[in-house]
């Protein structure tokens, strides 16, 4: 898709399809980012899409116990029994914050930070790495120049499940340990619009900035008992 938007819109600058699982979306993000500070771009579109068009993957995933056997996500919460899979398109488009103030573009967000990085070895190919998690989430508040103090949200993953969602809040909280107030509200779009897998990044990064616009953060659904 990326080659024939690019073809399409007439785009001559560097063109990509990328797939890192989950995490597809924001490693585009991120690359973005760089690409545009580097001078490399003067703009950027980054997006992702996920259609469920076989039952092979589902059926794979649900013999891992990883997908929602009652078709509910419960993020964070005590009773959570898996995932719940959805298709969705994202696309956002990007330009350095100086470029647009001068263009007088409408800012919607500004993104001051991104990093990436991988679990390594495991437990197991799905098994989520709480060290790995802290060191991106460090990585990328420094990229940012933003103290864990600072911030007032926190958009996480939050599929689900049983085996990820303690380790991300575990990871979350070790890095989060110098704020001087330990309230710090954590959500994720999943129970919201479900997990779009590759598009799920993007999915969480939108929730965001219409959550600034209408000053108001939606609760995770499904959430009784932490």
């Amino acid at each position: 898709a990326a080659g024939r938007i690019s073809y399409t819109l007439g785009l001559p600058g560097p063109s990509m399809a990328l797939d890192t699982a989950c995490s597809s979306s924001l490693v585009a993000l991120h690359l973005a980012t760089r690409s545009l500070r580097s001078g490399e771009t003067d703009m950027a579109l980054v997006g992702g899409v996920n259609l469920i068009l076989s039952p092979e993957n589902h059926i794979a995933f649900s013999k891992l116990q990883a997908i929602s056997p009652d078709g509910y996500c419960r993020s964070f919460d005590a009773n959570a029994n898996g995932y719940v899979r959805s298709e969705g398109c994202a696309m956002i488009f990007l330009k350095r914050e100086a470029d647009a103030l001068r263009d007088g573009d409408k800012i919607l967000a500004v993104i001051r930070g991104t990093a990436i990085n991988q679990d390594g070895k495991t437990n197991g190919l799905a098994a989520p790495n709480g060290q790995a998690q802290q060191a991106v989430i460090l990585e990328a508040l420094k990229d940012a120049g933003v103290t864990p103090a600072q911030l007032d949200y926190l958009e996480a993953h939050g599929t689900g499940t049983l085996l990820g969602d303690p380790i991300e809040l575990e990871a979350i909280g070790q890095v989060m340990r110098e704020r001087r107030d330990n309230r710090l509200p954590v959500g994720s779009s999943k129970s919201n619009i479900g997990h779009m897998e590759p598009v799920a990044g993007l999915g969480g990064l939108i929730k965001i900035v219409l959550s600034l616009q209408h000053d108001l953060i939606p609760a995770n659904l499904h959430f009784n008992k932490a």
